[in-house]
């Protein structure tokens, strides 16, 4: 008997580093020391921090992997890990350095692994950062046949006196909402539930969503808030504060980067739910405080800026493709956000 009897094949696993080499030398960046293959990944702080500081996070995709599992789609997923982990750094004003990933699989299957790595490459250009490595680990017994979940870990940097902690942010102030690209990676339990009881496939072209099907809308990945977010900084924007819409909604994160004593007053028509929750709420009969408890009803991130820069936020992430509308105010509260069901 060997290990490849046991169900882990060594020689897979070399094979498959092979395979994504080319994937993670795209996403070098100034500051990477080194190559692919040793036992950590080498990188240099850049000059011209006073008092850097460095902000970490770490996430995964959740139960979206199982509509990629189903409809046998992998090149998004990768994408999707990248932007939960970076887009969390980015609320503290940090600019994300390098990212590493740990994949687990019952067994390796290399096409299947290698289109997640080109999702967390494409992920890793779009945004900046680079792909400074990672670990695979095959798991017979533990996970099924075609099966894998996926973590991600963002690494970034700050000057100490730039952070945003939630002391910036001043009653006044406008919370600018940038658009969501869709569900994004939260609430996929009761998405799945949804399309489950209604006996709908992932397959089929839906008249609702103009012929896509179930799965090409619940597989679009999740926005990268990095670069017009990092422009608006470099262009003098001031900007107060920050939240990533994820797991909970508007009601649990957006109160994340206020102040004590502060709230936000929603204004509730200053936008249109898209069609993906407009469909959700219909088919599932979800109550309108349960939608936004618990998807980001198309609010992927919220930019807290002074309302005197507000008609020149919203120009420039305008020129930056960006959809941006005013969301609310800033006002005196208890942190429960004001105006949602």
């Amino acid at each position: 008997m060997d290990y490849r009897e046991a169900g882990v094949d060594i020689e897979a696993g070399r094979a498959f580093v092979g395979d994504i080499r080319s994937l993670v030398e795209s996403t070098r960046r100034p500051g990477v020391l080194g190559g692919l293959g040793g036992f950590g990944g080498f990188f240099e702080l850049p000059s011209g921090y006073r008092q850097p500081v460095l902000v970490s996070g770490t996430d995964g995709v959740g139960t979206k992997l199982k509509i990629a599992h189903q409809v046998g789609r992998h090149d998004t997923i990768g994408i999707d890990l990248v932007a939960m982990c970076v887009n969390d750094i980015l609320t503290a004003g940090a600019e994300p350095l390098y990212f590493l990933d740990y994949l687990a699989t019952g067994r390796l299957d290399r096409e299947q692994l290698t289109a997640v790595v080109q999702g967390i490459a494409a992920g890793c250009r779009e945004s900046g950062c680079a792909l400074l490595g990672g670990e695979t680990a095959e798991m017979p017994g533990f996970y099924g046949a075609g099966e894998y979940d996926v973590a991600g870990f963002a690494v970034g940097i700050a000057e100490k006196s730039e952070l945003l902690d939630g002391s910036q942010v001043q009653l006044g102030d406008v919370a600018i909402a940038l658009a969501s690209s869709g569900v994004h990676s939260n609430g996929y339990s009761l998405v799945r539930k949804v399309v489950a009881n209604s006996g709908l496939d992932w397959t089929t072209p839906q008249e609702f969503f103009g012929g896509k099907s179930l799965g090409d809308v619940f597989l679009t990945p999740t926005r990268l808030y990095v670069k017009p977010v990092l422009a608006a900084k470099a262009a003098g924007l001031p900007i107060h504060g920050m939240a990533h819409i994820t797991g909970g909604g508007l009601p649990e994160n957006l109160p994340r980067c206020l102040g004590p004593n502060q709230s936000v007053a929603i204004d509730l028509e200053s936008w249109e739910w898209p069609t993906v929750f407009r469909w959700l709420a219909k088919q599932g009969n979800i109550a309108d405080s349960e939608m936004f408890n618990t998807f980001n009803m198309g609010v992927g991130l919220v930019v807290i800026v002074p309302a005197a820069a507000e008609t020149q936020v919203l120009k420039f992430f305008k020129t930056q493709g960006q959809t941006a509308w005013t969301l609310g105010e800033v006002v005196a509260g208890d942190g429960a956000l004001i105006g949602l069901p």
